[in-house]
């Protein structure tokens, strides 16, 4: 079961690295815009915040890979309180933005299914 919670979790991962892409470097591009639904004066206007929020998406991402690698390398507890801590983190985010910004549903399940898949495939392994 770790196999499967550490792919899932390097999924969710790489997904979190894409969110701080766009986020953080491509934030005021046309096709990031469409996809967040922003103009271009409400891109300029939020890219600060976006820039921020992004990094917070790439820092979640490193603490899933720290764990994923450490699980790897044979240091299971501290791989699996890794990832518990980043994919948890990641989909207790989607549960913010879900309950914050309902309309925004589609958003949150994308960036919160993998992490709770992840979650479930850890607390197997750990109850196993």
């Amino acid at each position: 079961m770790l196999v499967a919670a550490s792919i899932i979790a390097g999924l969710a991962a790489l997904l979190h690295v894409y969110i701080f892409v766009m986020e953080s470097l491509t934030w005021t591009s046309p096709r990031t815009r469409a996809t967040f639904g922003l103009s271009a004066q409400e891109a300029e206007a939020t890219r600060e915040m976006a820039f921020n929020q992004g990094f917070y998406n790439l820092f979640l991402a490193i603490v899933s890979g720290a764990g994923i690698a450490a699980a790897a390398l044979g240091h299971t507890g501290v791989g699996v309180a890794l990832m518990l801590a980043g994919v948890g983190s990641m989909l207790a985010a989607a549960a913010v933005l879900l309950a914050s910004s309902p309309d925004k549903a589609r958003a949150a399940i994308t960036q919160g299914l993998l992490p709770l898949i992840a979650v479930v495939l850890l607390a197997v392994h750990l109850l196993g």
